[in-house]
């Protein structure tokens, strides 16, 4: 196995010792490499067997990369290999070993909407107010608690709060178990409790796991770390591989301590730091340093460039307002596209929050300029998915009576909401599914014991019903995935109801179009099957939808970003309350995870970083003025070239120097090392109290332009003693013009 293409830091970690290790990976660092390089250097030079291998990541296209690379310098298949996410790998432990548990191994996996309307109706049924117990927050409450191996009983109940948690808590886990469900939570908690109460099991898994391997160790969570501790207890041969400073997931119940954590419960851990950069200049490293040298409880690290050129500055464009920010983007992108010397794919804008999206959106669609948007939700969150994703879902477990009372009225049969709750209680009173009760109607008709528990009118159509289900059930494991999928849209006249129920036939087109586009998907899983498909639907992420090939420019948040990297990166909205979120201003954990987050965002741009903010944002009609992000005074200003509309950051730059000079001065009170608020900090921008330059024009005003007619205001603002008009003309639409360079005629 040749390994002279690895640097020193590299080999070291890919031969190191059996035993615990520690590798500490840099952005851009290589530990994608480091860590199949190991399974292979462990197959090929230490003739472990795939078999006795665990290699485990946060996403399935990771996964399938990581596998992929392995086979290609083993020369030879890794079947028998446990790579995949964690998910993955607890769903895999619980199929096999569901004798052990309360639910069977047919059990199916809920997807977010899922759980939250499980807790609505359980809110409902309790009578419990919604509006001082909000689901999401509840069900928040029930994830953290089983993410810290806490059940329903175990919760404590101190509080108003915990004790209606807790019943919610209780009835949600009843709910899941009658269903045959679980939730993504419940992969990871009963692998750990199977893991922790029955140890012939878990020495089982331990004696056959010889080497443990995990990729984004900082972004593991109590749970997860205690079932890595489990499977590595016999042979103790753990290998993690992770950055504490790009842990960006606390909200998921990630915990970057877990590598403190491996420090201490591994003393003799071999710690092995990858600080040689092979994607961005040094410009854009040295910027990074300084900013998450901000933060404390972390390991110091010495990002160098593998490449020899220093790099351009990073630009920090400043625009008057949000929607001006988006036009700036798009522009550049543009111009650098049509120089030749770019193409689509070589561009990311990235941003906090998803809504920070709609503007540039619209930029690029007026713009004739295509894009990708990044994000699980566009498509496997449509009405149509998840209808078909339901019935698909009920063909692998009949018991799924979530899935049930999705489809029995979709499409349209006359079921209302009277006839299902008659269905589901009368399918409780027999003890047995809803999905069970129509198949008996459906088989048996008027010798079914449930025969007389319905109106006449709603007996055929349910038996009816039974039929088809029964249909479905019989094709099941006859038919290809494609095939089955095939059946039900024909079964149920998918495509006709989706005509008669959509806004337009534009609209019904689309939604036709993503179900051919599932369709496509099931292709992909002809051999693996239904539950293989079900599983993965339910693991999606954000990452899994990226498409490979779309020449065009990419947006998506900064969390979508992690483990991603492009020649050129707009970071957009660096504006305190955005980024840093307003959230995290008073809490100094959230405060260095923002942190932790702009790091992340700056060390994706290979060649190029701009940086872009606002001096005023809109919002519910009107604009707030906005003040520049704390973290922009942690670049040093040799690494910066300052660009754009003169404003708060601009003026900043001007008297600090373009070089060397001392931003300190014209910052107020700051946070210490440690994240703590010290005091309010503010940009104090020199000659701010001046008078503002009177505005000439207004809103409501009637112009005239020589060349594009007769117009009206739509707003102004003065920066500078320059006055900049927007106006929409009657002939050409909305133009946004410098006062003192276009002529205007004033009409009245």
């Amino acid at each position: 196995m040749q390994l002279d293409h690895l640097n020193q830091k590299q080999k070291a970690a890919v031969t190191a010792p059996s035993g615990p290790v520690l590798v500490l990976a840099g952005p851009g660092s290589g530990k994608t490499r480091v860590l199949t390089h190991r399974i292979a250097y462990l197959v090929q030079q230490l003739g472990i067997a795939p078999f006795h291998i665990l290699a485990v990541t946060f996403t399935n296209k990771a996964a399938q990369q990581m596998q992929v690379r392995v086979e290609s310098m083993v020369g030879e298949s890794m079947r028998g290999i446990w790579m995949g996410t964690f998910h993955s790998s607890c769903a895999r432990i619980l199929r096999r070993e569901a004798a052990y548990l309360p639910f069977d191994s047919n059990y199916v996996i809920l997807d977010s909407d899922d759980q939250i309307g499980i807790v609505k109706n359980i809110l409902k049924e309790e009578n419990i107010n919604d509006k001082q117990f909000r689901p999401y927050t509840v069900h928040s409450d029930i994830s953290n608690a089983k993410n810290n191996l806490v059940g329903p009983d175990e919760l404590s109940v101190d509080t108003q709060r915990e004790k209606v948690t807790q019943r919610v808590y209780q009835r949600y886990q009843q709910t899941l178990f009658a269903n045959n469900a679980l939730d993504f939570d419940d992969l990871l908690f009963w692998s750990v409790k199977l893991l922790n109460e029955h140890p012939a099991v878990r020495d089982a898994y331990a004696r056959q796991f010889e080497h443990v391997l995990v990729d984004e160790f900082q972004d593991t969570n109590l749970v997860q770390y205690a079932l890595l501790n489990h499977l590595a207890s016999y042979h103790g041969n753990i290998f993690v591989v992770g950055d504490e400073d790009q842990s960006i997931y606390r909200w998921r119940g990630a915990d970057y301590r877990n590598v403190l954590r491996f420090e201490k419960d591994y003393p003799n851990a071999k710690k092995i730091l990858l600080e040689e950069n092979y994607r961005s200049t040094q410009v854009i490293l040295n910027a990074a340093t300084q900013v998450i040298n901000r933060n404390s409880n972390r390991t110091i690290k010495d990002l160098r460039a593998a490449r020899e050129i220093e790099g351009n500055k990073i630009i920090l464009h400043e625009a008057y307002d949000d929607r001006d920010e988006a036009v700036f983007v798009v522009d550049t992108i543009r111009r650098l596209m049509d120089h030749g010397n770019a193409k689509g794919s070589d561009f990311a804008v990235m941003y906090r929050t998803n809504a920070q999206s709609r503007l540039l959106e619209e930029a690029f669609l007026k713009s004739g300029l295509d894009y990708k948007l990044v994000g699980a939700q566009r498509f496997y969150g449509r009405l149509e998915i998840k209808d078909l994703i339901a019935y698909l879902r009920l063909i692998h477990n009949p018991a799924d009576e979530l899935s049930f009372s999705r489809i029995i009225n979709t499409p349209k049969r006359g079921i209302g909401p009277k006839t299902l709750q008659d269905l589901l209680a009368a399918a409780h009173a027999a003890n047995i599914s809803p999905g069970e009760l129509v198949l008996s109607l459906g088989l048996e008709g008027d010798k079914s014991e449930h025969w007389g528990h319905f109106a006449s009118r709603n007996l055929n159509t349910l038996a009816f019903f039974g039929r088809q289900f029964a249909g479905w059930l019989d094709a099941r494991n006859d038919l290809h995935l494609p095939e089955l999928l095939d059946m039900v849209i024909e079964d149920i006249a998918y495509e006709q109801y989706l005509e008669e129920n959509s806004s337009t036939r534009e609209n019904a087109t689309d939604r036709m179009a993503n179900v051919h586009e599932l369709r496509r998907l099931t292709y992909e899983y002809e051999e693996a099957g239904l539950e293989v498909f079900l599983e993965n639907m339910a693991l999606v992420s954000d990452q899994d939808t990226l498409p490979e090939a779309a020449d065009a420019p990419t947006l998506l948040t900064l969390h979508a970003a992690k483990g991603l990297e492009f020649s050129t990166v707009f970071l957009v909205g660096l504006d305190q309350e955005i980024l840093p979120h307003s959230r995290s201003l008073f809490e100094p954990e959230e405060l260095a995870e923002e942190r932790r987050l702009f790091y992340v965002g700056m060390t994706r741009a290979e060649n190029q970083l701009y940086i872009t903010r606002a001096d005023r944002r809109s919002g519910y009609g009107s604009y707030s003025d906005c003040e520049p992000s704390e973290f922009l005074k942690d670049i040093p200003l040799e690494c910066l070239e300052v660009a754009g509309r003169p404003g708060s950051t601009r003026h900043h730059h001007r008297a600090a120097g373009s070089s060397g000079g001392d931003w300190n001065q014209y910052v107020g009170p700051q946070r210490g090392a440690s994240g703590i608020n010290t005091g309010t900090r503010v940009f104090r921008v020199p000659g701010a109290n001046r008078p503002e330059t009177e505005k000439k024009y207004h809103p409501g005003m009637r112009v005239r332009h020589p060349s594009w007619g007769e117009g009206i205001v739509l707003d102004s603002r003065v920066y500078d003693e320059e006055e900049t008009v927007d106006i929409t003309f009657e002939d050409v639409g909305f133009k946004k013009v410098l006062a003192s360079i276009v002529r205007l005629e004033i009409l009245d």
